[in-house]
């Protein structure tokens, strides 16, 4: 009887704040205002989906772009396109209330085409570690779950500041990171791997260069000496392209890394584990 109480009042309290009137910003400066908490959302970008289930509005999502894979439940949505085409038809279908969008990620005619629909467009803008909790609390105040956005992003905030703690004092490894190879693509300083990598004790060598996914040339990495060569488990193997370059300090010591790119590759809460891993893959080559 007691558990029953319980659970008619946790349903209560969700049906109430679902029913409060929602005013916030987004990263674009805009004020979206809701009589209620949207139901129907439609995410257009991996970690947004992974972000809105995290801040405890994964049932109101009803649509998600073709990468959303995490969760499990996230997979069984219905696809609306992907990074370069959306299919505009299918959102409709869907009937949302709330479109999320990541300006930077998904194209800018398309952000302005889905706020030419007249459903309300919520843009997000995210680059760097902490933005995670910032994002948690976004889209739990978006979506009517304040609390559990605010929960999740304390959560996340504490486990990133303990892995900060126990990664202090160690000297400084430089690492090139190699998001591709055709064309021969990096990240630069204002990327949240750049982040990750001064987390671990280690320098991005292309940390001066102010695009997030700049491409760079062979010889640039030549002449900035990495220590140590990391890319992603999405990535081709690097070895191949660098061992005939047996000058180069990474190369000499054989210090190739490959990480999960799931993980590290989408600002989420996993990012945790991710930045775990990469800073357990670059300890052994720290002096």
């Amino acid at each position: 009887m007691i558990r029953r109480h319980l659970l008619w009042l946790c349903l209560l309290l969700a049906a109430s704040a679902s029913a409060e009137p929602v005013r916030l910003h987004d990263d674009a400066g805009r004020t979206l205002e809701f009589d209620r908490a949207p139901q129907r959302i439609v995410s257009l970008a991996p970690h947004l989906t992974e972000l809105l289930f995290d801040a405890g509005a994964g049932a109101q999502v009803v649509g998600v772009d073709a990468g959303s894979d995490y969760p499990e439940a996230a997979r069984r949505l219905p696809r609306v396109g992907d990074y370069s085409r959306i299919s505009f038809e299918r959102i409709l279908a869907l009937k949302p209330d709330l479109i999320v969008v990541w300006a930077g990620g998904n194209r800018s005619a398309d952000i302005h085409r889905l706020m030419q629909l007249g459903v309300p467009v919520l843009q997000t803008r995210a680059a760097r570690l902490d933005d995670v909790a910032r994002l948690l609390r976004l889209l739990g105040r978006a979506s009517g779950h304040a609390g559990e956005g605010e929960r999740a992003a304390r959560d996340f905030s504490a486990r990133l500041a303990a892995l900060r703690v126990s990664n202090e004092r160690r000297p400084p490894v430089r690492v090139f990171y190699e998001l591709w190879d055709r064309p021969l693509m990096t990240v630069g300083g204002a990327h949240w791997i750049s982040d990750a990598l001064a987390l671990c004790g280690a320098r991005n060598v292309f940390d001066d260069l102010h695009a997030l996914s700049p491409v760079v040339s062979r010889e640039a990495v030549l002449q900035r000496a990495p220590q140590v060569i990391v890319s992603g488990s999405d990535a081709p193997d690097v070895r191949s392209g660098w061992r005939r370059f047996s000058s180069l300090p990474a190369v000499k010591n054989g210090a190739f890394v490959r990480v999960d790119a799931d993980r590290l590759h989408r600002l989420t809460p996993r990012l945790i584990a991710g930045v775990a891993e990469l800073c357990a893959a670059v300890k052994p080559y720290a002096r």
